[in-house]
This record gives C-alpha cells, structure tokens and sequence, in this order.
C-alpha cells in the first residue's frame, strides 16, 4: 500500500514536468577564465515553426518553463552593451521578420534592462528540433548561439 501511494504521488508531482516537456539545457563556459552559465529550457518544435510564428515586438522567455538565466563571473561585452559578472534574465525580443535583440535583466522583482544586443540572423543547413543555446568561447572571445528549426541567432562578445 505504502509503495502504491508513493508511485502516485510521484506520478502527480512529474506529471507537469512530463506535460510541458521539462527538459533543461545548460550552456557552459570559460570566458577570459571565469565560468559562464546560461541555464534554459528546450522545447521541441513537434512539427511547428515556432520562431515564425513570434509576434513582433514581444519578448520570448528563450525555452521554456522557468527563465533563462545567465550566470558570469566574467564582466561581458557585446559589441557597445556591457554585462557585469552577476546573475540575469534572458529574452530575445523579434523585432522585425528577420531581425531579433537579446534582452538581458535583472534577476530580481525589477527586471531591469541591464542590456539589449543586436542578434545576427543566419539560416541552419539542418533543422534543430529541440531549442539549443551554445556558448563558443576561445580565450576571451566568444559567441553565443541560439538555434531553433532552420534559424540560428548570434551574438559575439568579450570578456574580462
């Protein structure tokens, strides 16, 4: 009987994560020798352009479930934006039918635009079904990449 209730209570606790498709991604790296993080979730495009179909204008939490986080203890630049080592929030907002910006807040009640970086527009050879987000670091350079189906979004950056 113990074992019968402790599977249900299982089963009805997992059951969002199961739903919603709970995967998280983690993105690492050592940027400039200090880790960076970006923790996120990765849906899966079942068949949908989901990309495409976000509305103009309006910021994308990058996954899904909880936020995207960004963890550095390495002070970022992206081009003229600059991100202090410290804990964020990351969206991208498509601000046109090719074109997108990476929102980067404050993790606290605020939400604070701490930075918006222009995202560079490039299509993939294959299409990536599950959202993936990648830090490609050499030294103190790097780029982050987004792809999702048949787009990657891109940003190079700098640290110290």
């Amino acid at each position: 009987m113990k074992r019968l209730v402790l599977v249900s209570a299982f089963l009805a606790l997992s059951a969002p994560v199961f739903a919603h498709g709970g995967d998280r991604g983690e993105a690492k790296a050592t940027v400039a020798g200090k880790p960076v993080v970006i923790d996120y979730g990765r849906p899966s495009l079942s068949g949908r352009d989901m990309l495409g179909q976000a509305a103009v204008g309006k910021a994308w939490r990058m996954g899904a479930n909880a936020a995207t986080t960004l963890k550095t203890e390495a002070d970022l630049s992206f081009g003229s934006a600059t991100v202090p080592k410290g804990t964020y929030v990351l969206t991208a907002t498509k601000l046109a039918e090719d074109k997108w910006q990476l929102n980067v807040a404050t993790n606290d009640a605020e939400k604070k635009t701490v930075a918006q970086v222009a995202l560079a527009t490039s299509t993939l050879p294959a299409s990536v079904e599950d959202f993936t987000i990648d830090l490609k670091v050499e030294k103190d350079n790097g780029e982050l990449i987004l792809s999702w189906g048949t787009t990657a979004l891109k940003a190079a950056f700098t640290g110290k």
